[in-house]
C-alpha cells in the first residue's frame, strides 16, 4: 500500500525507537521523508538508510526542537519541496523521580528541561511550519496532518515523573486549542501510549529488570500486552492518513488498556 505516495513528512526525533518506527513506515507507504535527531547521529543514519530502502528521499537534519532556531533549520528543509504534510512532533525527554510525593526530587531547572522540549518545541514547530502546511492545504485541498506524541501520563498524572505528566497533559491541551484554531487547513491529533518497549524505558534499567517490567506490564494489561513501537507507529499513521481527515482534535490512547487498570 503506497498510500503516502508523493507526501512530505516531518518527523521530529525519528533517529531512533518510535520515531524511527513512524518515519520508516511512512517510507513504506511512499511518504517522503525528513528525519531528525537531537545527539543519536548514528542511530539517525540507520534510520534514513532504512528509510531509502523503501525508495524515499531522505533529508536528515540535526536540531534542537526546543529552540527556535533548530525547528526553523527543520522547516527550511522542508521548504524546498513547497509544503509540508504531515508534521508529526514526536521528540521528548523527561527527568526521572518515580515517587511522585517526593517533591524535593525535581528542580525548576529538571521542569523547564522537560518543558522546553515537549510542550515549547511542538509549538515552535508548528509557529515555524504553519505557511508550509498551509501550502499543502492550498496545493492539495486536503487538510495537512499534524501529530503529537504524548502520554497516558497526561491524562493520568502518571509516569517518571511529575514533570513529564504535566507536560503532555499540556500538550493534550495544546492539541485540543489548535486543532480549533487550525482548521480547516491543518488537523491536529495526538496518540497517547503508555509503556513502549523502546530503550527510553530499557536504559532506565538492567536487562532483568527490564525483562520483569516487560511481563508485568503483560499481566496487568487487558490486552495481555507490552507495546513495541510498532504497535504505536501503526496508530499513528492512521492520523495522518486519509482515512482520518474528518478527525481533529482527539487524544487517543494506544496502551493495550492500560488506563483501564485499577
Amino acid at each position: 500500500m503506497r498510500d503516502f505516495e508523493g507526501r512530505i513528512a516531518l518527523i521530529t526525533g525519528s533517529g531512533t525507537g518510535l520515531g524511527r518506527s513512524m518515519a520508516t513506515k511512512l517510507a513504506e507507504r511512499g511518504a517522503d521523508v525528513i528525519i531528525n535527531y537531537a545527539r543519536s547521529a548514528a542511530e539517525a543514519e540507520e534510520t534514513a538508510d532504512l528509510c531509502r530502502r523503501q525508495g524515499a528521499q531522505v533529508q536528515l537534519v540535526q536540531a534542537d526542537v526546543s529552540s527556535a532556531e533548530g525547528c526553523q533549520k527543520l522547516t527550511d528543509a522542508a521548504a524546498t519541496h513547497g509544503r509540508l504534510d504531515i508534521l508529526i512532533n514526536n521528540a521528548g525527554i523527561t527527568r526521572h523521580a518515580h515517587d511522585h510525593s517526593d517533591l524535593n526530587a525535581l528542580s525548576k531547572a529538571d521542569f523547564m528541561d522537560v518543558y522546553e522540549v515537549n510542550v515549547v518545541g511542538p509549538f515552535l514547530m508548528m509557529q515555524a511550519a504553519k505557511p508550509l502546511l498551509q501550502a499543502s492545504y492550498a496545493q492539495t485541498g486536503r487538510a495537512a496532518a499534524v501529530l503529537h506524541t504524548s502520554s497516558i501520563a497526561g491524562l493520568l498524572g502518571i509516569g517518571s515523573s511529575v514533570a513529564y505528566a504535566c507536560s503532555k497533559g499540556a500538550l493534550n491541551t495544546m492539541t485540543l486549542s489548535l486543532a480549533r484554531a487550525l482548521g480547516p487547513e491543518i488537523r491536529v491529533n495526538a496518540v497517547c501510549p503508555g509503556f513502549i518497549g523502546t530503550r527510553w524505558f530499557s536504559d532506565q534499567m538492567d536487562e532483568e529488570t527490564y525483562n520483569t517490567k516487560v511481563a508485568m506490564v503483560e499481566a496487568a494489561t487487558p490486552l495481555r500486552a507490552a507495546s513495541g513501537p510498532d504497535d504505536i507507529a501503526d496508530a499513528a499513521l492512521f492520523f495522518v492518513s486519509d482515512a482520518s481527515r474528518h478527525i481533529t482534535g482527539e487524544l487517543t490512547l494506544v496502551d493495550a488498556g492500560t488506563h483501564l487498570v485499577k
